[in-house]
Parts: C-alpha cells; structure tokens; sequence
C-alpha cells in the first residue's frame, strides 16, 4: 500500500496528482539544478530491453542465449527475474524500469493512454501521445539529463516529445517522424533508415526493425557514446506471441536478441568504453501459452450492455473491457451509476470458466494500480484470466469461453498478475561497478532505475525501488 496523503487533489479535468506538478515540471520543463546530483560524467550505463525474454529462459538449456549467460557469468544476475508492475504489458514496464515506481505513481496503465469518452462511449487506447501526456513522475533520464549528461533512446516507450534526450528514435506508432531531427538524418546518411518515412520503416520486418533500432544504437556509442542509452528490442516478443516461448521459432527469436546483443558489445569495444560501461539486459515481462480465450464483451453485449456497429466493432458501451493478455480492464462509462454496474459485472462474471478473480478498487493499490477515483484512467474493476485463458476484446460470437483462434488472442500471452512467476522477466547486470558472480533471489523491477542512477552519481534519486546494492561492488 503507499499513502498518497498530501500529494493528490481533483482538478476540473479530472484527477491531478499534486506530486506529479510540482516535481515533474521542475525536473523536465523548468530543469533541474546540475547541483542537485554529483553525476559521473565519464561513466555509462547502457539499458537493453528484450520484450518478453522471460526470466525462465536464462535457464533453459536450449534458449541459445549464449552472449547474455556470459555477461551473467562476468557480472551478476537475479535468478528468479524481475517481479513486473501490473499490469506486466510493454508500456507500463518500461515506464517502470526508468522510473522506480509501479503504474499507482507513473500512471502508465497500456501501451498507449486510455481515453474515457462521453457518456456511453467506449474506452480505447491511444498510442500516439507525448511522455508528458504518460508518464505522471520524472524518469531517470530526466533527471540525468537535468545533471548535464548525454541521453539517448532507441526505441524505448513512452518517450515521445521529451526533451530529455539528446538523441531519440523512440517507440510510438509514428517513430522516425518523431525522432531527434539529426539522429534522424544521420541514420539515413548512415544507411540504417531507408529515408524518412515511416511508411517505409513500417514495411520492414520485426526482425528488420530491431536490426534497425540495433544498428542506431551501435552508431551512437560509436559517434558520441551518451552515458544513459535505452534500448529496446521487439522480435523475441513478436515471436513468443505468435508461437509461443520455448517453441523452435521462440528460441530462434532469443539467438537473435542475444546476436543484437553482441553487437552492442563489439560497439562499445569500439568506441573504446567497455570498461567504462555498465551493462543491464532486462525485459519488461515473462510469458505464457493461452490455448483459450474469455470474452466478456461478448456477455456484455448480450445483456445489453454494449453494442456493435457494422464493422463490427463496439460503438456504444454502458460498459466495456479492455483486453491486457492476462486481465481485462472494465470500465463503466455511465459515471453516475458506476456502483450499481460494478456490482452488476461482478455478479456476471464470478465463478465463470477461466475467471481467476475479480479485483475491485479496493485491492488495487496492493497490486500497485491506482484508484478509478484518483485517477480517470483507471478501471473500475480488473478481471483477472486463469493461466492457459487470455482475455479477448472481441465482442463477436455466441460464448463466453472460446479457442485461442476464435477469440482472436495470442498463443503465447502476458499481462497476468505479476505474483505469476512466468511473468518474471530476465535480469543480468555485467561490467562497470558490478560485482562478478554476484546473483540476488529476486528484486522488482522499479530496481532498476535507482541502481543505474547510482552507477551514474545521481546519488540523490528519489523512488519507490532500492538499488540492488548486493550487486555492486563495495566502492559503489
């Protein structure tokens, strides 16, 4: 549980956490005094993100990760992962791992910002946003840009717009048009982008794409290596989706992460920092097989509750579900009856085939989501799948339980609660200020951004996290 005593208030457009004012305009719009932090400007840390490498997979014999191990065996690792943030979808984990804190504070709840229309109005997603439009709390980049050292992201989420980065190809639906104008160019001088286009980057692969995003990365350490650099990679998620984790195509898609890797390794040998350099290999969740699909909107649709247009898809909704994988957002958009609805939909779907649970508003917080009545993205209820169901947002058909084809949902899924121990995700921290063969049971993933922080001399950094100290050497 966190108090939020005396940093939240409503406001006239909805809710405004008063924490979130004050600190992220003086951190990110009005800047941070350099003095605020004792940065250590000539050392690095460099993030990779592999979405969806699971922690399982370090120890799986036939997951070809052969360049991450050895970093684990040079450096240290967590054997058990990282414990994710609900919900464990891409978003709101890798707002997490920069930030320290779970979704209740940053307020990333999807992969993109959920939009409460007018009266009826279903709740969608919408991916094309600014990180001021996201991210409610500063990010470590923010704060170490604001203490004078370089910055640079190659396709990290929720980064769009900021002016934190000197260097940015960031992760939304329009990329390149949104890049750093000379990073930009340079990519394209360089051979890495085609042109400037994202119609023409869109058309590439997934696993041309993270080539590309690879390869921008290499160039920057190369060209002007920042001492904060993000990178995320999307294959091995793409593929765990479509196929499943440990299928063949699965452990294809984990060799070619693991080769990205490498590259970026022979990048910072080259650009003569290695030692300089700490690494970090994480990801933003873990993954499981889901043979069936539950479809809420489909009961929804039969009690009157919603309903669809020609096309079909839901035009209208009294209340509707927002798939996340492994849990469903339920939203109740007659805000004058939202108690009554609540208790309706619980009663619905209590004790049905493939329900785990349902969670109200009141156990939010201890999963670390924020109350509907604090926060206007939040939903009213979460339902929560059995392993082997994902929640499907599709409102067609005739039943609530259907095959994984019929429910048009992944194979292979996430978004489960993070208490799932398949949702842990990948940890392996090697070179600069890590202590070799150090390994730590567990940690959580807000670890991550007050343990780069102190790498970095930002000795000051404020979060929920704790740097994972048993893994830095003494004189850290």
């Amino acid at each position: 549980m966190h108090d939020h005593t005396g940093w939240q208030k409503w406001s006239a457009s909805g809710f405004v956490p008063v924490f979130f004012v004050a600190v992220f305009l003086s951190a990110t719009l009005i800047g941070v005094s350099s003095n605020a932090f004792t940065a250590e400007k000539d050392q690095h840390v460099v993030i990779i993100s592999i979405d969806g490498l699971a922690a399982y997979l370090l120890d799986d014999p036939k997951a070809p990760i052969h360049t991450i191990r050895q970093l684990a065996r040079e450096g240290a690792f967590v054997k058990s992962g990282l414990k994710v943030s609900n919900p464990s979808v891409t978003w709101p984990n890798h707002t997490s791992l920069v930030t320290g804190v779970h979704p209740e504070k940053h307020g990333v709840l999807a992969n993109g910002v959920l939009v409460r229309g007018a009266e009826g109005v279903p709740v969608i997603i919408d991916s094309h946003k600014d990180q001021r439009d996201l991210v409610r709390v500063p990010t470590l980049c923010d704060i170490a840009h604001a203490a004078g050292l370089k910055t640079g992201e190659v396709n990290w989420p929720c980064t769009r717009g900021s002016k934190s980065f000197d260097d940015s190809f960031p992760d939304v639906p329009d990329a390149v048009k949104h890049s750093t104008p000379r990073f930009r160019e340079e990519l394209i001088s360089a051979g890495i982008l085609k042109d400037d286009t994202d119609k023409t980057f869109k058309s590439d692969s997934i696993v041309g794409r993270d080539a590309t995003w690879t390869a921008a990365a290499c160039y920057l350490i190369r060209q002007r290596m920042p001492n904060l650099l993000l990178l995320h990679l999307l294959n091995v998620d793409a593929t765990h989706h479509s196929r499943g984790a440990q299928s063949q195509e699965g452990y294809t898609a984990n060799a070619y992460a693991d080769a990205c890797v490498a590259q970026v390794l022979r990048a910072l040998d080259d650009a003569g920092v290695r030692e300089k350099t700490t690494i970090f290999i994480v990801a933003d969740h873990g993954f499981t097989r889901t043979t069936k699909a539950i479809r809420p909107n489909v009961l929804l649709r039969e009690a009157g509750l919603l309903s669809l247009g020609p096309k079909p898809r839901i035009v209208d909704a009294r209340v509707n579900v927002v798939p996340e994988g492994g849990i469903g957002l339920v939203y109740c958009n007659h805000r004058g009856d939202v108690d009554a609805d609540r208790k309706r939909v619980q009663a619905m779907f209590q004790e049905l085939e493939g329900v785990a649970g349902i969670l109200t508003p009141d156990q939010f917080a201890e999963h670390g989501m924020p109350h509907p009545r604090e926060y206007a993205q939040s939903p009213d209820l979460i339902l929560v799948a059995k392993d082997g169901y994902g929640v499907s947002g599709s409102a067609e058909g005739e039943t609530f339980v259907t095959s994984q084809e019929a429910g048009r949902i992944s194979l292979g899924s996430h978004g489960f609660l993070a208490t799932y121990p398949r949702m842990n995700a990948l940890c392996v921290l090697s070179g600069r200020g890590i202590r070799r063969g150090a390994i730590v049971p567990t940690a959580e993933n807000i670890s991550i951004a007050p343990t780069a922080a102190k790498l970095l001399g930002l000795e000051n950094y404020q979060a929920d996290g704790k740097p994972l100290n048993t893994l830095l050497e003494e004189a850290r």
